[in-house]
């Protein structure tokens, strides 16, 4: 007779959307290491702005599957390379399939490496002036939350929304940024149960 798993051996819970039922193994790596993880290298920051403005109006599985593609075609998204793109440049990402080709997403993205560079030269950087509007460390979720209680945007995500539109950033509605600030880690919004969960 085989005797039944060990009960460490079972899978972690997770939040819904990171738990692997569809198999996406890059959705679970993602939450499990990722998502609500504060970072602060620009190079790291850029990216998942950018990602999250290319995600508008699709799945996060679906960046997630061209996140290579993504990194390779914008060379790593470092900004100070991204913001010295021209006109040949959108056009080859233009004609590269392996990423979202939207040429507004795409010019979006070369002139927010130019206000993020713009940003990152004042005193503490783009991160700072995040910090200014959610100051760390990421609120927690009491217990009880469910999925339903978790907002798409928040009054913090709209004021930051609009200044960073006001320095020029595009493709950064309030929707977008509140996905950002999750994706970064200034905001935490692992639901009670699950095994990343800060109660």
């Amino acid at each position: 007779m085989t005797a039944a798993p060990s009960p460490s051996h079972a899978p972690p819970p997770r939040c819904w959307w990171g738990d692997g039922a569809a198999g996406d193994v890059l959705m679970t790596r993602y939450h499990d290491d990722e998502w609500g993880v504060p970072i602060r290298d620009p190079v790291a920051l850029f990216e998942r702005l950018a990602l999250e403005s290319f995600q508008a109006g699709l799945s996060w599985a679906t960046i997630l599957r061209k996140r290579a593609a993504f990194r390779a075609a914008f060379d790593g998204f470092d900004p100070a390379i991204v913001a010295a793109y021209g006109a040949a440049d959108a056009d080859r990402l233009m004609g590269d399939a392996g990423i979202v080709r939207n040429r507004a997403k795409i010019e979006a993205t070369i002139g927010n490496a130019r206000a993020f560079l713009a940003l990152e030269a004042t005193d503490g950087g783009f991160a700072a002036l995040v910090d200014g509007f959610v100051p760390p460390p990421p609120p927690r979720r009491p217990r009880g939350t469910r999925l339903t209680d978790l907002p798409a945007t928040t009054p913090a995500a709209e004021a930051l929304s609009r200044e960073l539109r006001a320095r020029g950033f595009r493709f950064v509605g309030p929707t977008i940024v509140y996905a950002f600030l999750q994706s970064a880690g200034w905001v935490d919004d692992h639901l009670p149960g699950c095994f990343r969960y800060r109660g």
